[in-house]
């Protein structure tokens, strides 16, 4: 997958409040939602316990089915957000479900490693920060936040600013497009040299 033609510096939207601690990503994506070949239609799958009932109507409980937060790009999670199984089909649903972003107190590790992987962006602010983000958005729907991938800040319609932690390689993955082959393919001129300096020290190793 080729590099996105245009830098993405800031996600600019509305937030979804979802303060759900432990969320896995069975809930996030069911079972009966990963039977495909490829990554098309997992929006209807996204959240499908929580937005539907057994009947298969929607949920007015729901927040994702509130008109207020229809078309909201950011999502305030729980704590230890994306646990349980590693199936990636809970980042790709999230993705095709609109969400750009999600902002949390912690993330499941491996949940942490697919999402950054696909260009996902988890943020992780403090309890109280988020604390703070959830009041304003169940207040006011439509408050917008801003997060600012290259300053690795947070800011609210209300002027609040929390920074938050972002490495180095994940931060250029997000803000250039660049899935993991990308940013193997930026090094591509640093593997080669290392490559012949090797070779030319180990010529017996050498693949003929």
């Amino acid at each position: 997958m080729s590099a996105r033609s245009t830098r993405l510096a800031n996600i600019d939207g509305a937030a979804a409040p979802l303060p759900i601690d432990n969320l896995d990503t069975d809930q996030i994506m069911p079972k009966q939602f990963l039977r495909i070949i490829d990554k098309a239609g997992l929006s209807e799958g996204l959240l499908y316990d929580l937005r539907f009932d057994a009947q298969g109507a929607l949920r007015d409980d729901c927040v994702l089915n509130q008109p207020a937060y229809r078309g909201a790009r950011i999502l305030l999670g729980g704590a230890n957000f994306g646990c349980g199984s590693s199936r990636e089909h809970a980042v790709w649903g999230l993705q095709q479900g609109g969400f750009d972003a999600i902002i949390a107190p912690s993330f499941a590790e491996i949940f942490y490693s697919n999402a950054m992987n696909n260009r996902l962006l988890l943020v992780q602010l403090e309890r109280e920060q988020i604390d703070a983000l959830l009041r304003d958005a169940t207040a006011r729907p439509a408050a917008q936040l801003r997060i600012d991938i290259e300053q690795q800040t947070v800011t609210s319609t209300d002027g609040l600013v929390f920074p938050f932690p972002l490495g180095a390689r994940h931060k250029q993955m997000v803000i250039e497009g660049m899935d993991t082959i990308d940013l193997t393919l930026a090094s591509l001129p640093d593997i080669e040299a290392f490559e012949r300096d090797h070779f030319a020290r180990h010529p017996w190793a050498a693949v003929l």
